[in-house]
Parts: structure tokens; sequence; C-alpha cells
């Protein structure tokens, strides 16, 4: 299976546009500059990007495990955050976060935990991304 996003760009580093398109057009020539991806601004960059894909990809994975286990979760809620630090020659992704509450009835805390860490291990985004990947893991 493959899937492309293409992205658009014009002008120089700092005062320069880009926009974002998915080929599904759920993105859709999304904007995005130097203040959305270093400052701060509002807007969207690729590390969120990156960060939104990690979450649910981490999510469906955790979900299959639990399936595998007889186990089937109400709810799983999962925040991603991405850290982009400067390193010599430039920048670098250099961590996945993932802050994952779910509510699964009659899981226990052993099944719970190590469906989560499999899921971390497993899931096609962690495998992609070459950085350090934690999770804070909560059993509501």
């Amino acid at each position: 299976m493959k899937n492309s996003a293409s992205a658009h760009w014009a002008g120089d580093l700092k005062t320069g546009k880009g926009t974002m398109s998915t080929n599904s057009n759920t993105l859709k020539k999304v904007p995005y500059d130097f203040k959305t991806r270093f400052e701060g601004a509002d807007g969207t960059n690729p590390e969120e990007m990156i960060a939104a894909a990690h979450a649910g990809c981490f999510s469906m994975a955790l979900s299959m495990i639990l399936g595998e286990h007889d186990m089937k979760a109400d709810s799983i809620d999962t925040k991603c955050t991405v850290t982009l630090e400067e390193v010599e020659g430039g920048f670098a992704v250099k961590s996945s976060h993932l802050q994952l509450t779910a509510s699964i009835p009659g899981g226990s805390e052993e099944d719970f935990m190590k469906s989560a860490n499999a899921a971390k291990e497993g899931c096609p985004i962690s495998k992609l991304l070459n950085a350090e990947i934690t999770m804070d893991a909560k059993l509501a």
C-alpha cells in the first residue's frame, strides 16, 4: 500500500511560504512557514504531521494487539510530542513521546503495559522513526 503527500514552497527559508497536501485531499494546500515550524505561530508544520501519524498509527496497533489477547478498548487516547532539535549541521527529529490513556474493561495493568509496549515497538511509524521513542501509559 502506498500513500502520498506533496509540499510546495516558494521563497527563502525565513520569509517563504509553503503548503502541504495529501493525495486523499484530507489536507489540501495547508499552509506552513518558518514561523509555524520554529516560532510556535498558529498553523502546522512537518513535525506536527509526524506526531499525528505516530499517534494514529500507535493507537491502531494497540487496538490490534489488544484484540489478539481478547481485549477491546472502550477508548484509546494518544498524544504524541515530536521534538525537533538543532544539531551539528542543521536540525533533526530527536524524539517522539507518546502519552497514552486507555479504558479497557477487564484489562489488567500487566496485560495493558505489555500490549502498549508491543504497539510502541511495532507500529509502522515507530519503525520508521530513527529517534528515541518514549511513552507514558495509564490504564483508566
